[in-house]
């Protein structure tokens, strides 16, 4: 699989902040950002369109 990339602006504290907690847990900021992202809930896509919509929401 080949790695992806992404660019997203952060404030000085928010930056600092991940750095501080990667450091911290000994692990890198993608690490962080990955065990994040994978922490969210699953989305289950709406059936008449093609925008995800969230588990919960669904009737």
């Amino acid at each position: 699989m080949k790695p992806n990339s992404i660019r997203i602006r952060l404030s000085d504290r928010r930056l600092n902040k991940l750095r501080l907690y990667a450091a911290h847990t000994d692990k890198t900021m993608t690490q962080v950002v990955e065990e994040l992202i994978d922490s969210l809930p699953s989305l289950e896509r709406d059936k008449q369109s093609a925008d995800p919509v969230p588990a919960s929401r669904q009737a």
